[in-house]
């Protein structure tokens, strides 16, 4: 009796749908009885350079933390074979094996090359057979996406880069005397910041009159065009996306770094498990997360730190 005398003193208050309580007066320990019912926004998933140097295991711990952060997709900003190679065979080996990992993503995977993904045109013949165009953009929630390919060189220019990257491989194994630093895939701009072709470039402003008011443009690519200041680099397409909010993201250079350039967040991400430099406090593995809200809400979570119910990595 003394029990069902002290549950009458507390009835039922419902303020919310999906909350309920039995205090019916005075101070409650909680900070509000607002809830989001339904989340207007939603948020997608970056990951990084997984080669120059794949270390086993990340990118499939990557993929299973992922599916514990349930984004609605999940972006790339290439290097995702180690590639550098004419044999369509290994070729297929390669990208087998980073299908069967990405095929265990509970949600969309959006493909972007780096330098290992296109090193050569039969490497690139093999992405359009594969993949499709190099360079795409698309629309989700009034977002727009521009992925852009920023190993966009003619087809000559392609050859002279491979060919002086393999004199440059032989240096560094030790198969030629010399100095990397001296060789002329070393001087060669295209080796940090790529290149964009005026047919890119036409391309994406295109894209960009066709979608004037969208919420927020993202602009993805390996390696950092913004940093180069010719006619091939990304001066012309900065340009048009001047008037708008946009954000921008690349890979490549395995350390993480972010810049405020006209006005408008410029990320270089770090790894998603590519190598690493062990003297670099800013190397290190990670996925972001990318809320779309306005601004978007950008948030870097380093796989170790990303643990499972027991505690741990998972797959570690």
């Amino acid at each position: 009796m003394i029990v069902l005398f002290a549950f009458s003193c507390r009835t039922a208050v419902e303020k919310s749908p999906i909350f309920k309580h039995d205090i019916a007066k005075g101070p409650k320990p909680w900070t509000s009885e607002t809830f989001e019912l339904e989340e207007e926004d939603f948020t997608f998933a970056i990951i990084s350079d997984l080669n120059g140097g794949e270390r086993e295991g990340v990118y499939s711990t990557a993929v299973d933390q992922l599916n514990r952060l349930e984004p609605t997709f999940v972006v790339s900003v290439g290097d995702l074979i180690d590639g550098g190679t004419e044999d369509e065979e290994q070729l297929s080996i390669e990208w087998d094996s980073f299908a069967d990992r990405t095929t265990a993503l509970d949600m969309p995977f959006f493909y972007l090359g780096g330098n290992h993904d296109l090193t050569n045109p039969v490497m690139r013949e093999f992405w359009k057979a594969r993949f499709g165009p190099r360079y795409y953009h698309f629309v989700y929630e009034n977002v727009l996406f521009l992925m852009l390919d920023s190993e966009d060189y003619t087809k000559a220019r392609m050859m002279e880069i491979y060919e002086a990257r393999a004199t440059a491989l032989k240096i560094i194994s030790g198969e030629m005397e010399g100095s990397y630093e001296e060789t002329e895939y070393y001087k060669m701009p295209e080796r940090k910041l790529g290149a964009i072709s005026a047919e890119q470039t036409a391309y994406f402003k295109e894209v960009l009159a066709q979608y004037p008011n969208v919420k927020w443009t993202f602009v993805f690519m390996h390696k950092p065009l913004w940093m180069r200041e010719d006619d091939k680099g990304l001066a012309a397409l900065e340009e048009a996306l001047k008037p708008r909010p946009y954000s921008v993201f690349n890979g490549h250079l395995h350390s993480f770094s972010h810049t405020l350039r006209n006005n408008r967040d410029y990320t270089i991400l770090g790894t998603t498990g590519g190598s690493q430099n062990p003297m670099d406090s800013l190397a290190f593995d990670h996925v972001t997360l990318v809320r779309m809200v306005n601004p978007p809400v950008i948030t870097h979570l380093k796989m170790e730190g990303i643990l499972n119910e027991r505690g741990q990595i998972p797959l570690k």
